[in-house]
């Protein structure tokens, strides 16, 4: 196949992947046909068969294409220069906007969620994200960031696990604009427990509107300013 055949095969095969994962995300699995994702793209059923085989296969490409991977991932946290909490917490907002915005990684998350409909295995994403905030956090502990008494695998299981139901029931409640405001308050909650000496200090005197700085206001990325750097 010649270099423009390949170019055709590849754009055909990205829109009838954004075309499926944006009737998955409306829709779900079960709620979608191939039928259906042959109108959405365009394309003929054939075409659909002809690059994905099956229903089964389109969805697998879906969450592999961005939920179950996160091709940026190890570029973004992989930056020693920004203090390893902080990354920890930028990778958050990075993915909730995903979550909330990005229509195949919306698709991805709700297949993984209805996985037992679907004759196919479907990668667990939470595998990647555990590792990684594993990594982070183990760098932390190197650094003196991370409460001493905390292991960093089990610490980044319970964080991972934690955060995507989180954003889950959020957005469930009330709507995917909401969830990265409700996740600043989740970090507030949760960084005292993982920085050292932060829950044992005494309140320090000023007014009660004014809650300690623990970096989550400072460190929320997709915000209007860029994140600063953490003073040791």
């Amino acid at each position: 196949m010649d270099g423009t055949l390949q170019e055709r095969a590849r754009a055909t095969r990205r829109t009838l992947l954004e075309a499926a994962a944006s009737l998955f995300a409306e829709h779900g699995y079960a709620g979608t046909s191939v039928n259906d994702i042959s109108t959405r793209s365009g394309r003929t059923s054939g075409s659909v068969y002809f690059h994905y085989a099956s229903k089964e296969g389109i969805a697998l490409a879906v969450v592999k294409d961005r939920f179950a991977t996160w091709p940026t991932l190890a570029a973004r946290y992989a930056d020693e220069a920004v203090p390893p909490l902080q990354r920890l917490v930028a990778l958050s907002y990075d993915v909730a906007h995903a979550l909330a915005g990005d229509t195949v990684t919306r698709a991805g998350a709700r297949l993984w969620a209805e996985r037992d409909t679907i004759n196919a295995a479907i990668p667990d994403p939470f595998a990647l994200w555990t590792a990684a905030a594993t990594r982070l956090l183990a760098q932390a502990r190197t650094t003196g960031h991370l409460a001493r008494h905390l292991r960093p695998a089990p610490t980044a299981r319970t964080l991972v696990r934690t955060f995507f139901g989180f954003c889950a029931v959020t957005e469930a409640l009330e709507g995917a604009a909401t969830v990265s405001d409700r996740l600043t308050d989740w970090w507030h909650l949760t960084l005292p427990s993982l920085q050292p000496g932060l829950p044992d200090q005494p309140d320090q005197p000023g007014p009660p509107d004014q809650p300690a700085d623990d970096g989550a206001d400072r460190w929320c990325t997709g915000r209007t300013a860029p994140v600063p750097a953490m003073e040791p």
